[in-house]
């Protein structure tokens, strides 16, 4: 399974104990309930959980992304088999009577 894909499983599990928390559909406290759980952008004493989630998902993205442009690296062997590849391309596409430069 690709990173991308458990990336998105998760999000789509942690989005479906959401739901199932907003809609009442798990027992809780009544305080749980009213105050945390739901969104309230105009009141200050509620806890906006899912803000508060996609600002730290954003953060882990944008902290991954800065790890992979650092870690980066070149590849020298796999450019020169490239250019290899794209030379033996060239060379049936020749014998096809394709054109090219």
């Amino acid at each position: 399974m690709t990173r991308a894909l458990q990336t998105l499983s998760v999000l789509l599990l942690v989005s479906s104990l959401y739901l199932s928390l907003f809609l009442g559909l798990v027992p809780l406290n009544e305080t749980v309930q009213t105050e945390i759980i739901p969104v309230s952008l105009t009141s200050s004493v509620a806890i906006q959980l899912p803000f508060y989630a996609l600002i730290v998902f954003a953060c882990y993205l944008l902290a991954r992304l800065g790890v992979a442009i650092f870690t980066f690296n070149d590849v020298p062997e796999a450019h020169a088999e490239l250019q290899k590849e794209i030379e033996l391309a060239k060379v049936d596409l020749r014998k096809g009577k394709v054109e090219v430069d």
